[in-house]
């Protein structure tokens, strides 16, 4: 099971760098080339959404088919720790999986938003131009 959360931490930190390069001021040649190449991969990268829905769900049924040990007396000190690692596994996957939404979500909008500037930018320079 450890498979799909290092290919979600990967997925996440490309976003992450293709976010902090498209936000970086001065790349104004290179700009154009990440825009294309960010932008194809967009729709590939869309499969995170469904992925990250998938491995949510997994932690909610191991959640609500875990072992209780509310009291004391109903585990041993062995079942207790390995009770509360598995919690601690599951909040820090479960981080991992709204991290890789935001940087998706951030990854489109940026880059909506650059194209939407390049486009408004030419349309400027057309005007100027006649």
């Amino acid at each position: 099971m450890a498979l799909e959360w290092v290919v979600l931490g990967y997925a996440a930190a490309a976003e992450a760098v293709m976010v902090l390069l498209l936000t970086i001021p001065g790349l104004g040649p290179l700009r154009k080339g990440l825009v294309a190449v960010i932008r194809n991969l967009l729709k590939p990268f869309l499969s995170i959404v469904p992925f990250c829905l998938f491995l949510f769900m997994d932690i909610y049924w191991k959640y609500e088919n875990r072992p209780t040990c509310d009291s004391s007396d109903s585990c041993t000190p062995t079942e207790h720790l390995r009770h509360q690692k598995s919690i601690m596994k599951s909040q820090r996957n479960m981080l991992l999986i709204v991290t890789a939404l935001v940087f998706y979500w951030l990854l489109y909008s940026v880059t909506h938003l650059v194209v939407k500037i390049d486009q408004l930018s030419s349309r400027v320079d057309k005007l100027k131009n006649n």
